[in-house]
């Protein structure tokens, strides 16, 4: 009888310290949340979202010339087709911003750097 004690004690510890490291039943939302991270598509939708904004804060006509790029402390580089297309942006640029922050406000750009590159 005492053998059988020490051996459902020692279960019992073995299941409650597998249960520590379990950690019980992940909800959903945050599986797939990890999921995204890991594999990098949050980062995908995030740079289609921007795009998208981007055509709609800079117009038409200075989105063909101009795509945007990385976004790093707050400093949204975009790539123009040539100076014509960044001088124009340049005096645009406060405009730009203001939109840019109203369509994407998560992404919290302050300000906009452009270098002159290839535009696809």
């Amino acid at each position: 009888m005492d053998e059988d004690r020490k051996l459902t004690e020692a279960v019992c510890r073995d299941i409650a310290g597998r249960q520590r490291y379990l950690g019980g039943p992940q909800r959903l939302a945050d599986a797939v949340a990890q999921l995204m991270a890991r594999r990098g598509y949050a980062r995908v939708q995030a740079t289609a979202e921007l795009d998208d904004a981007w055509a709609s804060a800079a117009g038409k006509m200075l989105a063909v010339g101009s795509r945007p790029g990385n976004l790093r402390r707050g400093v949204l580089e975009v790539t123009v087709a040539n100076s014509a297309v960044m001088q124009e942006l340049e005096f645009m640029k406060r405009k730009i911003l203001k939109e840019l922050n109203q369509l994407v406000p998560g992404q919290k750009i302050r300000n906009l750097r452009f270098r002159i590159g290839p535009v696809d």
